[in-house]
């Protein structure tokens, strides 16, 4: 197969943070690209010219405007695209359940439709995050069912995991290396060929389950990296500390003279949850590829600790109450953000949603502020008015920005609570302004 904008015909399967803006680079690349998704409404506005994705994506809508005023990437619900597809790239949710194990099936049922339409002599690309042997053991297995075609005989089959986070899915699609496996060789050059057309990153090829362990490890590194600024912070709380000054000060380590960019020390930051698809999941997954070999006990230890962190955060919450010599019960608490992460819209795997869940059991009225999610989208100060509390949990530009002065008129009480889970106020000007501060790593 030789890859070519001019005769190559691509279809991407799921257009959420990973799906869309990869369509959207190679419809920019020349490429003809059909998007496939079981969501008719998101369907229906990408074919209008609207991104589906609410939060800060630099240039993703006027990529959009671009593409869609070209037109070479439609969007369909309809899979027997699919038979004239040379190229099909796979996009789906890969999240885990409760015992720890993957859920498979989005990935599962879009393998079988385009195993039904699967045309021979095409290329088929997972760029999920999947537990390693998940390529051996149900990709391959679910393809040749469901088209009777041979792996590497009738049609050639790669993983290329994505490497993006909200708020840079351009950005990193574009400059951050790859690695692709294959399932043989030739099926890993044309994966390879494929993506230089929208990575300038360097693109490595190796095999496919190399590759599964190398992205569930590059986040499960960030998990355990994580948990062990989150423990950090703990440890200042409990010895009276500020963690984000221990942290400057161990990142400042370095030579006199050094001008090396890499730091030498990189300790991650600490905040009220680790939330988002890939890091709360992407360590069973890597778990999970080792069952029954190996008793893994620092990354299942790192989740624990990163889980824990929105309990911790209801604790703050009730030990400023107990400063102010008031009950939570009926209180007006005001929690903002419920996206995971600073300027998105994506709730995935939220810690603000186990922080609820503990703070419906005290009967206090609760109100959620977020204006990237729909259901959350209000007037800011009508939401702080009057509040006991409010709890930080998302790092929002438009938190950041909040007046404390101001902030202290609206709020009013005698002892009005700052819980900020993501250092985003000064705990000395809060405290000045009559403010019962806590912070993670720093009360």
């Amino acid at each position: 197969m030789e890859i070519s904008p001019k005769t190559t015909k691509i279809a991407v399967c799921g257009l959420g943070y990973v799906g869309l803006p990869v369509a959207l680079l190679l419809a920019k690349a020349g490429f003809k690209i059909t998007g496939i998704d079981r969501d008719k409404v998101k369907v229906q506005k990408i074919n209008r010219g609207r991104v589906t994705i609410e939060g800060k994506e630099p240039g993703l809508r006027e990529l959009m405007k671009v593409i869609h005023h070209r037109g070479n990437f439609q969007a369909t619900t309809d899979p027997s695209v699919y038979k004239s597809t040379d190229i099909i790239l796979v996009a789906v949710e890969t999240p885990v359940e409760d015992n720890h194990e993957p859920a498979y099936e989005a990935l599962k049922s879009a393998l079988a439709d385009i195993g039904k339409y699967l045309k021979k002599g095409a290329l088929v690309i997972i760029e999920s995050t999947i537990a390693p042997k998940t390529m051996a053991d149900i990709v391959q297995p679910i393809l040749e069912k469901e088209s009777g075609l041979l792996v590497n005989k009738e049609y050639f089959l790669a993983n290329c995991p994505e490497r993006v986070m909200p708020g840079h899915l351009l950005e990193n699609i574009t400059y951050y290396n790859r690695v692709v496996g294959g399932m043989d060789p030739q099926a890993g050059k044309l994966a390879k060929s494929l993506y230089k057309y929208i990575v300038k990153g360097d693109i490595e090829i190796t095999d496919c389950v190399t590759t599964e362990i190398t992205k569930a490890g590059e986040n499960a590194y960030r998990d355990v990296q994580i948990a062990f600024a989150n423990e950090l912070a703990l440890l200042c709380e409990a010895m009276g500390a500020d963690v984000w000054q221990v942290r400057r000060l161990i990142n400042n380590c370095k030579r006199v003279g050094d001008t090396r960019i890499e730091a030498l020390r990189n300790v991650h930051l600490p905040g009220a949850g680790v939330g988002g698809h890939c890091i709360p999941k992407d360590s069973w997954l890597l778990v999970y590829g080792a069952k029954g070999l190996i008793d893994p006990k620092l990354i299942p230890l790192a989740r624990e600790i990163n889980n824990f962190m929105p309990k911790h955060t209801y604790h703050l919450l009730k030990d400023a109450f107990k400063e102010t010599g008031k009950e939570i019960a009926k209180k007006k608490i005001v929690i903002l953000g419920y996206a995971y992460d600073a300027d998105s819209d994506d709730s995935r795997n939220t810690p603000t949603k186990p922080l609820i869940k503990l703070l419906e059991k005290t009967d206090a009225h609760i109100v959620v502020h977020d204006s990237y999610i729909k259901e959350y989208k209000t007037d800011l100060k009508k939401a702080l008015k009057s509040a006991q509390a409010l709890i930080l949990m998302a790092a929002h530009d438009e938190y950041r920005n909040i007046n404390l002065s101001k902030l202290r008129k609206l709020m009013r009480p005698a002892k009005p609570i700052i819980i900020d889970g993501r250092n985003c106020f000064s705990k000395e000007k809060a405290e000045k302004l009559g403010f019962v501060y806590r912070g993670i790593g720093n009360i």
